[in-house]
């Protein structure tokens, strides 16, 4: 199967997901879509400010992809295309999207608090220090692995003239564009504070910045990248 084709079935099932299951869950828990959040009701400008909808979409699209652009390539080099495809869709679709949904929601309903607050307020103290603890430890498990994964894909390979890799080496390339992306964040952020641009010409200016970054390090570094190493990060 050719990557086109799994990226239509992908948009179907996603899309089919939100306009059909999301609509399910929204009426099943009698989700009022009208009803003020505890950013306008609690507004303060401080902690309780109303974000623009595109600003929180992004932000909960960034949460539920996590490190999927960058494993879902890797997995797929080891154990083929069947697996990651299933794992990303039945997994984002049925676990993932439903746990932010329902995380999202129950904080809402409590006055924009977090979960940890929330387990306390229904369960009790000892079920919020229990959660606590398990965050904790599940934080340290997500850095370790992901820090594992991307610490890989600074690896470039060296070939010969018969294109066969001998060697692998630090990747420039890589490195730089990591490096780019970082600032290029702090430069975005700071036009989507200070500027009321609209939310095309933002998206527009985000792409150009990723490819500019990509294709300055490309320059500066020729050679010193692996196709899959630079293909992964920069994706």
């Amino acid at each position: 199967m050719n990557g086109i084709l799994m990226m239509v079935i992908a948009i179907v099932v996603l899309g089919g997901a939100y306009l059909l299951y999301g609509r399910y869950l929204q009426n099943k828990w009698g989700i009022d879509p009208t009803a003020k959040t505890p950013a306008y009701e609690m507004e303060d400008g401080v902690d309780y400010v109303p974000a623009d909808t595109n600003v929180v979409f992004g932000h909960q699209f960034a949460s539920i992809a996590g490190a999927g652009p960058i494993n879902g390539p890797i997995q797929a080099a080891m154990f083929g295309w069947l697996p990651v495809l299933l794992w990303i869709l039945i997994g984002g679709v049925f676990f993932g999207a439903v746990q932010d949904f329902a995380a999202m929601y129950a904080s809402v309903k409590n006055k924009g608090r977090t979960i940890g607050y929330i387990i306390e307020e229904y369960i009790g103290k000892t079920g919020k220090k229990l959660f606590l603890l398990f965050c904790w430890l599940f934080c340290i498990l997500v850095v370790a692995a992901f820090a594992d994964v991307v610490a890989g894909t600074f690896n470039g390979f060296i070939t010969d003239e018969a294109g066969v890799v001998s060697t692998v080496a630090a990747n420039g390339a890589v490195a730089t564009t990591s490096m780019l992306f970082i600032l290029e964040a702090v430069a975005l952020g700071l036009i989507l504070k200070y500027t009321r641009m609209n939310k095309w010409v933002n998206t527009a200016i985000a792409i150009v910045m990723l490819i500019a970054a990509v294709a300055l390090s490309r320059y500066t570094f020729p050679g010193e990248y692996g196709i899959s190493s630079s293909f992964c990060m920069s994706w």
